[in-house]
């Protein structure tokens, strides 16, 4: 591939992948192609859905009129008008967290197949599905972001379902419950539950990838994975790679690629990301991050603190808790 530098398989020292990832214009090869195509369908999409998430406004108003005026019927029918379209928004926004654990299905069978013989070839020599892993990574915790900051979203669901269910039990027509279905509801009522909904999404279609492909290794997927992890931090330690990224944007997006791998990692692997045996360099990772203006990345080290699964844990090294803090 054009774009790739390959300067040396690994440093002697920690054994880690040295070459620079083109997040910026790798292009399927032929052998990519076909899962390349399908995956791109779903990430045309992404920013639509970044996009309306952000503009989610909530019928917080509506619905506090109408609890409190439970006897004016004007009052509680615009509510209902108010929170009927945006369920429909967070029912789309669900299917699509769907449609991104297919997608990440079709890349991890690509990225852990037997075509090469280590992840650190697969990432090299694969390198548009790579940075589409690194997209769907980027989107996750981004869509997570958005979602953590705006309590609107789990305030209309529950007001949708309380009325829905107040209507069933009255035998009044509800307008809108062809939108959502009662098993529906509770799906969606548990995706949005969760803090990092899309993360969730994304960590439990990885285990469910891994319980599904008994012959392959576990081995194959968390080494994708903190292959990744070690990529992104040697590409942005190394002034060389670095000065090759033509935006700045693209520092912030292999910042947030890193983070969001770390994490997956952390809910895959059996013992995660910050045990001993771990095959992230944490330390360096969270290093990485500190040297980076520090409003710039609050929010990732943020997402480190409160969103991993095992950071907490007995076996996690006194120094990267310290770093943490």
């Amino acid at each position: 591939m054009g774009n790739l530098l390959k300067v040396l398989t690994c440093t002697d020292l920690e054994q880690e992948p040295n070459f620079f990832l083109d997040f910026e214009n790798a292009q399927p090869t032929e052998a990519e192609r076909e899962v390349w195509e399908q995956v791109d369908v779903v990430l045309k999409d992404a920013k639509a859905i970044l996009d309306e998430l952000q503009a989610y406004k909530g019928a917080g108003q509506e619905i506090r009129e109408a609890i409190q005026n439970p006897n004016d019927e004007a009052l509680q029918e615009q509510a209902w008008a108010a929170v009927v379209p945006l369920v429909g928004k967070l029912k789309k926004f669900y299917q699509f967290s769907q449609r991104l654990e297919a997608a990440l299905h079709s890349l991890l069978g690509a990225l852990t197949s037997e075509t090469y013989s280590d992840p650190t070839q697969h990432l090299e020599r694969e390198q548009a599905l790579a940075k589409q892993f690194a997209e769907i990574l980027h989107f996750t915790l981004r869509f997570d972001e958005l979602k953590m900051t705006n309590p609107a979203i789990q305030n209309d669901f529950s007001y949708y379902r309380r009325t829905l269910s107040r209507m069933r039990i009255n035998n009044v027509p509800a307008e809108g419950e062809t939108e959502v279905n009662n098993e529906l509801a509770n799906r969606i009522s548990l995706f949005y539950a969760d803090a990092t909904p899309m993360l969730k999404a994304l960590s439990d279609g990885t285990t469910k990838f891994v319980s599904e492909n008994k012959n392959l290794p576990i081995e194959n997927t968390t080494d994708c994975l903190s292959t990744m992890a070690s990529v992104c931090k040697v590409m942005l330690e190394t002034p060389e790679y670095r000065s090759r990224f033509t935006s700045e944007e693209t520092v912030s997006f292999c910042l947030r690629v890193m983070v969001g791998v770390i994490i997956l990692y952390d809910y895959v692997h059996p013992v995660g990301a910050f045990a001993k045996s771990s095959k992230i360099d944490m330390k360096g990772c969270i290093k990485v991050l500190k040297d980076q203006p520090p409003n710039s990345v609050e929010g990732l080290l943020n997402a480190l603190r409160y969103t991993t699964k095992h950071l907490n844990d007995d076996s996690t090294n006194k120094t990267i808790k310290s770093m943490l803090q």
